[in-house]
């Protein structure tokens, strides 16, 4: 578990399937991902099974935003090589402009750099979702090029 100062970053658990389900079953969110169907509970709770499974093994990983006990996003990493990976999040509408989402992509670059060994996190953000561009740019992360109404950016280690 990362802890932060508001909140903490941790492995899945059973106990978050009904916050994975709502998330991960929101057709307005599928514009945001890669997926986008409709999981069974039995896929999910697969789903979480398998999530331990190392980022070097399985060239992602997911961990749960955690505020007072209770999963209110996810930081995502995947397309994982050796020495970078790409980032994804999503804070629940609820949390949202509280610093949340800043404050778990600080854990995440930490512990991406310092333990796995990393030197450089991305990402892309539709260049209409304002919300995800200003975070990023918060984040310190910078504006690399714009291509396909997307907004391509790039996060180096210091």
């Amino acid at each position: 578990m990362l802890k932060g100062k508001n909140i903490s970053l941790r492995n899945l658990k059973e106990s978050d399937i009904d916050f994975l389900q709502k998330i991960e079953n929101n057709p307005t969110l599928w514009e945001f991902g890669s997926e986008q169907k409709i999981y069974t509970k039995q896929e999910l709770l697969s789903y979480i099974k398998n999530s331990k499974t190392p980022l070097k093994t399985a060239k992602q990983y997911r961990f749960v935003v955690d505020y007072n006990n209770t999963p209110i996003g996810f930081v995502d990493l995947f397309n994982y090589k050796k020495k970078s990976a790409s980032v994804g999040i999503i804070i629940n509408e609820k949390h949202q402009n509280k610093g949340f989402a800043k404050e778990s992509l600080k854990l995440l670059s930490d512990y991406c750099f310092n333990v796995f060994g990393l030197n450089q996190l991305s990402c892309s953000v539709g260049k209409d979702n304002l919300k995800s561009n200003k975070l990023f740019l918060s984040a310190s992360y910078k504006f690399l090029k714009e291509e396909n109404k997307l907004n391509f950016y790039i996060f180096e280690q210091q």
